[in-house]
């Protein structure tokens, strides 16, 4: 888990969290509800990862 940190987090059956990539510095959107969850990158206006340096 040193690659990955939470930098936002919301709800707790119905959570919201957004994860940055310290290697790569693109951030990632995950959410779940109850047994369902997903996780994908967050794009730019462009279609392209959004990036922290």
């Amino acid at each position: 888990m040193d690659r990955f940190e939470k930098v936002y987090s919301q709800g707790i059956i119905d959570v919201t969290e957004i994860w940055l990539d310290k290697e790569t510095g693109v951030q990632y959107l995950f959410h779940r509800n109850g047994n369902a969850a997903g996780l994908a990158p967050l794009l730019d206006k462009d279609g392209k990862p959004v990036v922290i340096p």
